[in-house]
């Protein structure tokens, strides 16, 4: 497959890696691998930063402010200006299905801005405003980790990657490392990392658990669901597929 302009609107940052298998294979083969970040912290975005460019992808930040995200005008013309001018082929961006039900603050709103700046982004909204550039069309839309996938993508070749690019998010795995102990018992972290009592810092226990959680999440979207990928990442296009003839 030749290279594409393939553009991530992200919230929280972590989803260039989460997106990191076909970003990776698409910058790989020639194409554009873009990801633009609404709300990563400031002390995050280094590592957001070296993350993605293990996989080969180019990361802005969009400053929008956490807990204040908002269907506005400043907010819709801030992400049109992001897609007028990286004018994807391809867009990735959160399920809105999975959005509803998430509790991550400022999920729910920020599927709304991204949407109905996709839209927007093909008319002729605000061009005054935003001198050179022009509508974009609609691009094709894909739901990242979607609660019913319709399609999967084989990322054993890039999976070193992916690794390599996880390790980088320092701050998301400290996260990790605190809360988990809040959710699961310590025999179930045991199971799942049967070193867990001699990983004594919130870094190594948050990577551990992402590295058990990283696999079987993607050898259930392969293997684990009788694809015929071993592992792989998986996907829900928005509306239809478009064929000439049928996929073998």
């Amino acid at each position: 497959m030749d290279g594409l302009n393939m553009l991530l609107l992200g919230v929280y940052g972590m989803e260039v890696v989460e997106c990191g298998g076909v970003l990776a294979k698409n910058a790989r083969a020639g194409g554009k691998s873009f990801a633009s970040i609404m709300l990563s912290r400031q002390e995050s975005r280094p590592q957001v930063k070296e993350a993605a460019a293990v996989l080969k992808v180019e990361v802005d930040f969009s400053d929008f402010r956490a807990g204040d995200v908002q269907v506005d005008l400043a907010s819709k013309k801030k992400l049109v200006r992001v897609i007028r001018e990286t004018r994807p082929d391809i867009t990735i961006t959160q399920d809105p299905e999975h959005a509803q039900h998430d509790l991550d603050p400022d999920r729910r709103l920020a599927m709304l801005l991204i949407l109905e700046s996709i839209a927007l982004a093909a008319r002729d909204f605000a061009l005054d405003e935003q001198p050179g550039l022009s509508p974009h069309p609609i691009p094709t839309i894909y739901y990242m980790t979607p609660e019913h996938p319709n399609c999967i993508v084989d990322i054993s070749d890039v999976w070193n990657l992916k690794d390599q690019a996880m390790d980088k998010l320092t701050s998301q795995m400290n996260f990790s490392g605190k809360m988990f102990p809040q959710y699961y018992s310590e025999a179930h972290l045991k199971f799942l990392v049967p070193n867990w009592e001699k990983l004594s810092d919130d870094y190594s226990r948050g990577r551990e658990v992402h590295r058990q959680l990283d696999r079987v999440t993607h050898l259930h979207n392969g293997m684990g669901g009788h694809s015929r990928f071993a592992v792989a990442e998986s996907y829900r296009r928005e509306g239809k597929f478009h064929l000439e003839q049928l996929l073998a």
